[in-house]
């Protein structure tokens, strides 16, 4: 089994890169990735912190000391407003937030953050969708029905009013479960949440695929043999369900990043100090006007991520399909 996924990963990543816009989504999360893993280099290298407060922050620029925080622009001169960018290599070169932290800075952390998340997330919705998908599929009955209806009430509901009902239910306080205690800031908590919304989304496709490949030849000769009905799901189908997980999957990646993007905005997913993309928004509402970098600067992160993903999707799909015509 553990050969076959190998070979349908090999295979579907050198179909890959035999076409450039996948190859170039590729390297463009490729470089995302990189960037967030040095987040605590870029932070040392320009001498900053930022997850702490710096309202009274001084930066040198050109030579010159600048106050972090600094009198708005209005007659009265009335209020703060953060620094904005300088566009070069060194402190707050995008400018600071309201609490006069570095963005550039809480950008890369919040990437950390974005992308841990929807990874994690995508891959323990993959895996419960293919455990449920591969019993619903080959078991058919009872199983499948109860199975199919559980799937059915999670797809009905909204996917946003789901997650923000589970987030406030669990967010405001710690969780515990048994011996496992999670605290209310931990990341494990949206990552569950985001990992449990997705499910639907991918069970279905697996259960279908599965219910095809149950009827299959091979799988008729194999209990004709006297083979274990877990033996042929372990041995004979699940193996050929990794095209169908490995095209599914930067597509869930994609879903779960927006979800918790969204979650983080509404102050429902990762808590302050730490950074996220969406969180990055939301600190960016109240400076749209005046300071908006704060604002878009995650918001093109988010937009050129899912692209990405999307983009990968839809190749290995479309090499897939090309794949089965021929």
């Amino acid at each position: 089994m553990q050969s076959t996924w190998l070979v349908s990963v090999r295979s579907l990543w050198g179909m890959l890169l035999r076409r450039r816009d996948a190859l170039g989504a590729c390297c463009t999360l490729g470089l995302m990735i990189l960037a967030a893993l040095a987040a605590p280099l870029y932070a040392r290298a320009v001498g900053v912190d930022p997850m702490e407060s710096n309202l009274a922050g001084v930066v040198v620029r050109d030579g010159v000391s600048q106050d972090v925080m600094q009198p708005n622009d209005n007659p009265l001169h009335l209020g703060l407003s953060p620094i904005g960018p300088s566009w070069r290599w060194g402190a707050y070169a995008l400018g600071a937030d309201s609490q006069g932290r570095d963005i550039a800075a809480r950008l890369l952390y919040g990437a950390r953050s974005s992308l841990l998340i929807a990874f994690s997330a995508a891959c323990l919705s993959l895996l419960a969708a293919t455990a449920c998908g591969l019993l619903a599929g080959y078991c058919g009955g009872w199983v499948d029905l109860v199975i199919s209806r559980l799937l059915d009430i999670l797809w009905a509901v909204p996917v946003y009013l789901f997650a923000i009902s589970l987030s406030v239910v669990t967010i405001g306080h710690d969780l515990a479960l048994g011996p496992f205690h999670l605290r209310a800031d931990s990341l494990l908590l949206p990552i569950l949440i985001i990992a449990l919304i997705y499910v639907p989304y991918a069970a279905r496709p697996i259960r279908a695929r599965t219910k095809s490949l149950s009827s299959a030849g091979f799988v008729l000769a194999a209990r004709g043999l006297g083979a274990s009905s877990l033996r042929i799901v372990l041995r004979e189908i699940l193996p050929l369900l990794a095209e169908t997980v490995l095209v599914l999957a930067p597509l869930i990646m994609a879903l779960c990043l927006l979800a918790e993007s969204a979650l983080s905005f509404l102050s429902l997913g990762v808590q302050a100090p730490a950074a996220s993309w969406g969180s990055l928004i939301h600190d960016g509402e109240g400076l749209i006007y005046s300071r908006p970098v704060v604002a878009i600067a995650p918001g093109l992160a988010i937009i050129v991520t899912v692209l990405c993903l999307n983009t990968l999707g839809d190749a290995a799909q479309a090499e897939l399909r090309a794949k089965g015509q021929r």
